[in-house]
C-alpha cells in the first residue's frame, strides 16, 4: 500500500484489512479517535508501536510521557508538526 492509498483510506468506516497495529493506529489517530489508536499500541511491546505511542502522547500534549516512548522507541522525540511525523511515520511503516 502506498501513503496516498494509506491517506486516503481514512475516509473509509474502518481501516484497510491486515494492517499492523501501528498502521492501525495512525489510522485511527488520523480519524481522530485518540482513544482506539491508543489501545492498539499501548500493550504492544514493539519499537514501532512505542514510536506511535509517542506520537499519540504528543499530540495529546503529554510531553513526558512522549519522551519516555520516544526513548522506548529509539527514535529522537518529535519537535516538528504533528501531520509531518505522521506522515513520516506512515511512510516508514508502509515501507
Amino acid at each position: 500500500m502506498t501513503l496516498a492509498e494509506f491517506r486516503s483510506s481514512v475516509a473509509q468506516s474502518a481501516p484497510p484489512a491486515g494492517l499492523a497495529p501501528p498502521l492501525a493506529a495512525l489510522w485511527w489517530a488520523a480519524k481522530g479517535d485518540w482513544d482506539k489508536a491508543h489501545k492498539l499500541v499501548q500493550d504492544d511491546k514493539g519499537a514501532d508501536a512505542a514510536w506511535v505511542h509517542a506520537y499519540l502522547h504528543r499530540a495529546e500534549g503529554d510531553l513526558p510521557n512522549a519522551r519516555y516512548w520516544y526513548g522506548a522507541a529509539g527514535k529522537p522525540e518529535a519537535t516538528g508538526a504533528l501531520e509531518s511525523e505522521w506522515i513520516a511515520m506512515a511512510t516508514a511503516l508502509l515501507a
